[in-house]
């Protein structure tokens, strides 16, 4: 591991040939100042145990590790890490490819690509743009139209998805007590009557409601009666 560079693009290698990492490592640091290697790994279990003292920028992740499947990894290396995950592969089935990305990685690039080509690709990564060629972005669009169709959200779960944090509060407070008058629900609320029949309004228009009566009864069939932080509570 090197000392980090505080202007450059730091740079975490997962792949379990140790040649092959000593090859990026040089290849990364020629570089200089520009990016550096700051830690690597021969699995990703090794590298989520230094990732929070590596602190990386970008990983570069191989496929095939051996016993394990990088791209099983790719949605815990982004949960536990700031860093951008780009696969660098001798894989060359572009379905798996497309999965990669749609895990979560910024892009693959081959391994007998140039040494150019793979520092193009790593800087593009950290800037948070995709490297993928106009053939991978049309397949990788198709998958997730077919994934978001089969994950569709219930029509009601739409229309709640569209309110605001603060609508959402001023739902909670207004069902909690139905016999409650704008202007005692208005100070409550610290706004003034005009500003929460606006809200109501803009919260009615939302969900297909009424008036107040409708509302309380929609709260409290969907769980919008309590503030967030309950729901995420009891949830």
């Amino acid at each position: 591991m090197t000392a980090a560079n505080a202007s450059g693009i730091r740079v975490f290698l997962i792949d379990d040939h140790r040649s092959i990492l000593w090859g990026l490592e040089k290849l990364v640091d020629s570089n200089k100042p520009a990016m550096e290697v700051v830690g690597s790994a021969t699995s990703c279990a090794e590298a989520l145990r230094v990732l929070d003292q590596a602190s990386p920028d970008v990983i570069l992740l191989d496929l095939d590790l051996g016993h394990e499947n990088g791209l099983d990894a790719i949605p815990e290396l982004i949960a536990r890490s700031k860093a951008k995950v780009l696969v660098l592969t001798g894989v060359r089935d572009k379905a798996i490819h497309d999965k990669a990305v749609v895990a979560g990685a910024r892009g693959v690039v081959e391994k007998e690509a140039s040494a150019d080509t793979i520092l193009a690709a790593i800087t593009k990564a950290h800037e948070g743009q995709l490297w993928l060629d106009r053939a991978a972005t049309g397949r990788i669009f198709v998958e997730l139209s077919r994934i978001n169709a089969g994950h569709a959200l219930d029509p009601e779960q739409e229309k709640i998805l569209t309110l605001t944090d603060r609508e959402r509060g001023i739902i909670a407070a207004t069902t909690s007590n139905i016999g409650a008058t704008g202007k005692a629900l208005s100070e409550t609320l610290h706004i003034s009557e005009h500003t929460l029949r606006n809200h109501l309004t803009s919260i009615y228009a939302k969900l297909g409601l009424a008036n107040r009566l409708e509302l309380f009864a929609y709260a409290h069939k969907h769980g919008l009666n309590k503030p967030k932080s309950e729901e995420r509570v009891t949830k």
